[in-house]
């Protein structure tokens, strides 16, 4: 008997009308955008009547879920960047550099004074006054390394520490490098996709690519330059002590110490301390402000750490100047008036308020841990964006109008029914898109039409099957019903494999890639649904209100 429960029936119909319903509002998609942008600056505290009328563009009852578009469709900017992971350990050696120095000064009578002598990035190198405490220097250096915490490095040492005559040399092993420059990556990601957010763009794609390349692709961006503006500063923070001024840029700073320009003053250098008094990384907050005199400031605030470090050094200091350093260059040199106790503070300087709203941003967000070279970048225009989206429809429209016409004219009233079982198939695949909040590329668009061919191909099995039954089976209804039945296997085994390559694809891929394998999957499940189930349930509607004694297929 061709028959289709009504349970059945009522979930295959709210399927149907769900995939409409999601499908919707990417046909007034600036509408939606504007809608959303306004939903998103309202929920951040953002009022205001040009708000509210942009709000009101879209029925807040009706869902606002749109497929977002991709780089090569809306246009934006990539770049290519390259994390220089080496300069993480220069970093760590100046950090190990007070507790080298103290636990050798603890035995000093065994070896002797000690001075910390020029060498190479990412190498300490230490001159011992006593050659023949040489070897209790090396043990007690050695006592501050730590074993590497990873598999490949397990049961080593984190550090590498050799003499020759009386200078001791210190660096990182090559296991504790390897997990450092993994961690180095990971860290530059997050901080990347955190700046990338805070600056308010739509669905960026930020993925690794090797070993130590990251890849940054941010649709609607206005340039790539715009785009390193957000990232292409490590952001490094700190307060340091002055040493003393000079206006030699060749000037000698000194073991332990680093000459740093001031960007406002021409022809100004600092002597600093190396180690700062406080770093960017005990910074709780930052926002754009304005000083007491009007211009633009950065206002920030640290966490209970750093605000102990701070009022303790600005007590011992009053009078003293101290510079807030950013990337190696002072940008703030002020004297200080009195102890700073509370925590926050300001940076003032000849900012303008978009300089200051971009400080405060990638200070909220953290300073990278090292460098980035930028390899490539890439501006794509709007306008090319708008080609794209042109070309990949008639492809669209072409494929559709071809497959249902083939349909139409092999398979009459059945291959119609199969048509419209497609078209509620590319509604399903957009509204479920919308729903993940997937990017939809030019590839994307490729997996959707090749989805169309596909699609259709589980109905021919269908009807070529029906077809052979019909030559034996007692009734059309017989034979649609084993049609159904006995196509089932072949059609599984088809889609099954196809779902495996998809998600391989999916796995191994990355950007264009991922976004075909997205849409191929996804339409490999819809169509299957709409090739076993929405057919089947037409079919029996249109049989159960005709009862037709024979059919042709």
């Amino acid at each position: 008997m061709l028959h289709i429960a009504r349970f059945k029936q009522v979930l295959i119909v709210l399927a149907c009308l769900a995939g409409v319903i999601f499908t919707l509002p990417n046909f007034f998609y600036s509408r939606v955008e504007t809608h959303n942008d306004a939903a998103k600056d309202i929920e951040n505290g953002i009022t205001n009547a040009e708000l509210e009328a942009d709000l009101a563009q879209w029925p807040s009852w009706l869902p606002s879920d749109i497929v977002n578009l991709g780089l090569d469709l809306r246009g934006g900017a990539q770049l290519l960047a390259e994390v220089r992971v080496e300069d993480v350990y220069e970093t760590t050696m100046d950090g190990m550099w007070p507790q080298v120095r103290d636990v050798l000064v603890a035995e000093r009578d065994t070896i002797g004074a000690i001075r910390r002598q020029e060498s190479a990035p990412g190498t300490l190198a230490i001159r011992v006054a006593n050659e023949d405490g040489v070897v209790r220097a090396v043990e007690l250096v050695r006592g501050l390394a730590s074993p590497v915490t990873s598999v490949t490095g397990a049961g080593q040492s984190s550090l590498t520490v050799s003499a020759n005559g009386n200078l001791v040399t210190v660096e990182l092993s090559e296991a504790q490098k390897a997990v450092s420059d993994e961690l180095t990556v990971r860290q530059a990601l997050e901080i990347i996709r955190n700046r990338i957010d805070a600056a308010g763009t739509r669905e960026p794609s930020i993925q690794r690519t090797g070993d130590r390349r990251i890849l940054i692709e941010v649709p609607g961006a206005k340039s790539a330059q715009e785009l390193k503006g957000w990232i292409g500063t490590t952001a490094q923070l700190g307060f340091h002590e002055v040493i003393s001024t000079t206006g030699d840029e060749n000037a000698e700073p000194g073991v332990g110490n680093f000459l740093a320009p001031d960007v406002e003053r021409e022809g100004v250098y600092y002597i600093l301390s190396r180690t700062a008094v406080v770093s960017g990384d005990q910074l709780t907050d930052s926002q754009p402000t304005f000083d007491q005199n009007g211009r633009p400031a950065v206002d920030f605030r640290f966490n209970p750490g750093g605000a102990r470090a701070f009022g303790a050094y600005t007590s011992n200091n009053i009078g003293r100047p101290f510079a807030i350093v950013l990337d190696d260059e002072v940008i703030s040199a002020p004297t200080i008036q009195s102890a700073i106790t509370g925590g926050s503070g300001i940076i003032t300087g000849s900012f303008t308020v978009e300089e200051t709203t971009n400080l405060a941003v990638l200070l909220r967000a953290g300073a990278l841990p090292a460098g980035l070279d930028f390899l490539e970048e890439r501006t794509v225009g709007p306008e090319l964006g708008a080609d794209s989206i042109r070309s990949g429809q008639i492809a669209a429209v072409v494929g559709f109008v071809a497959v249902m016409i083939f349909m139409g004219l092999s398979y009459g009233l059945f291959g119609w029914i199969a048509n419209i079982a497609l078209i509620l198939n590319v509604a399903m695949i957009i509204g479920i898109l919308s729903l993940l909040g997937a990017t939809l590329t030019l590839p994307g668009i490729a997996g959707i039409v090749l989805t169309m061919g596909m699609a259709v191909d589980a109905n021919v099995l269908v009807y070529e099957r029906i077809r052979e039954e019909l030559k034996t089976a007692k009734g059309p209804a017989r034979a649609i019903e084993l049609g159904y039945e006995r196509a089932m296997s072949a059609i599984l085994d088809a889609n099954i494999t196809t779902i495996m390559t998809a998600a391989i694809l999916w796995f191994v891929g990355s950007g264009p890639v991922r976004g075909f394998a997205t849409t191929l999957g996804i339409g490999i499940l819809t169509s299957v649904f709409t090739a076993i189930f929405v057919t089947r349930l037409f079919i029996v509607w249109w049989f159960q209100r005709r009862r037709p004694k024979t059919i042709e297929v």
